[in-house]
């Protein structure tokens, strides 16, 4: 059965710390074993998973993404603006999906993991569709 988080972004490049609903969604499905997908269905967001405790950390991660994809008017595809542009390369860099073992009922990632959804062409109302599989 698929899922899905429902997430209004702010205006700009922004994150969003989904962790909880995650696990609360497996924690809901019952599934003792198996996967966990979750998938960006939007061409200018991302999803990764990487420290969520120091909020220094995402905020280094977008500011660095920021940086290596500035947003240029000299951008070839210009469908809808230079920020829009950019923001499909900033999703292509990070990337739309991440796979999660379940174990024991539970949604296994580190203890200083979370799961980070990134928005790059905000404000928006965003989903993250969430695919759990028992194995």
């Amino acid at each position: 059965m698929l899922k899905q988080i429902e997430i209004e972004t702010s205006a700009g490049d922004a994150l969003v710390d989904i962790t909880e609903q995650a696990k609360a969604l497996v924690a809901k499905s019952g599934v003792q074993a198996g996967i966990c997908v979750l998938i960006v269905p939007h061409t200018t967001a991302a999803i990764t998973l990487n420290s969520g405790l120091d909020p220094a950390t995402p905020a280094d991660i977008l500011a660095d993404v920021k940086r290596l994809v500035p947003t240029r008017v000299d951008f070839v595809h210009q469908y809808d603006t230079p920020a829009d542009a950019a923001a499909h390369i900033k999703a292509t860099l990070v990337g739309n999906s991440i796979t999660l073992a379940i174990d024991g009922g539970e949604l296994l990632v580190g203890w200083s993991q979370s799961i980070l959804f990134y928005e790059f062409d905000g404000p928006r109302s965003r989903q993250v569709q969430v695919k759990i599989i028992a194995g």
